[in-house]
């Protein structure tokens, strides 16, 4: 009987856990996109999304037309882009975004092309070690909302110090998403915390 008791009492607490963190952490993902807390940084980098031939998709130019924005207002002197591209493409991620911008009329000497990364951790891999390289550590990260927080932690664990501008416009700004997104991100993110950032830490080991 006394056995019976602690198992159930096991039993419980675990289904309270599967229960309650998963519904804390899509609280965290709500509230990070809703409410972010952009600070003046060395950098903004540019989170890679589709292109066609050079063209950035919806989603990309989104998050463009807001990298734009903050690095008018002066939160940031330099604008990272960042995505390699997909097989058979003539070009990346990066350089369709820098290309963008620069017909914009941002001066070249102040956005860097990076074309590394089909994936969030990658590239995130990819612009920090960019950083490190410059000897800068703060990041203003541009992406999709309910996104941020994810970009944010693997940015954090990579030893930035990050904020995030979430796009306003574009098929991926919170007037257009649905909760199936935001459930996806939530996922997404607990999938890292519990597996993707145990290969990062294992991997600084090793450097070290």
């Amino acid at each position: 009987m006394f056995l019976f008791k602690v198992l159930r009492k096991i039993i419980s607490a675990l289904l309270l856990i599967a229960i309650v963190v998963p519904l804390f952490t899509l609280g965290k993902t709500w509230y990070t996109a809703h409410y972010p807390n952009i600070k003046k940084s060395d950098v903004i980098v540019v989170l890679g999304a589709a292109q066609f031939n050079g063209r950035p998709s919806a989603a990309l130019h989104a998050r463009l037309v807001e990298a734009k924005r903050i690095y008018a207002l002066g939160y940031a002197p330099l604008i990272i882009t960042v995505g390699a591209g997909a097989p058979g493409d003539r070009t990346t991620e990066a350089a369709s975004s820098r290309a963008w911008l620069l017909s914009q009329g941002i001066k070249a000497d102040d956005v860097l092309s990076v074309p590394k990364g089909r994936d969030t951790l990658v590239s995130t891999q990819a612009y920090i070690a960019e950083m490190k390289t410059r000897s800068i550590h703060t990041v203003i990260i541009v992406t999709d909302p309910y996104h941020c927080l994810r970009a944010m932690t693997m940015a954090t664990d990579l030893g930035a110090k990050s904020s995030c501008s979430p796009v306003r416009t574009g098929p991926n700004s919170l007037l257009q998403v649905n909760l199936h997104y935001l459930i996806r991100e939530t996922g997404a993110y607990l999938a890292y915390v519990t597996l993707g950032r145990r290969g990062i830490h294992l991997s600084d080991h090793l450097v070290q």
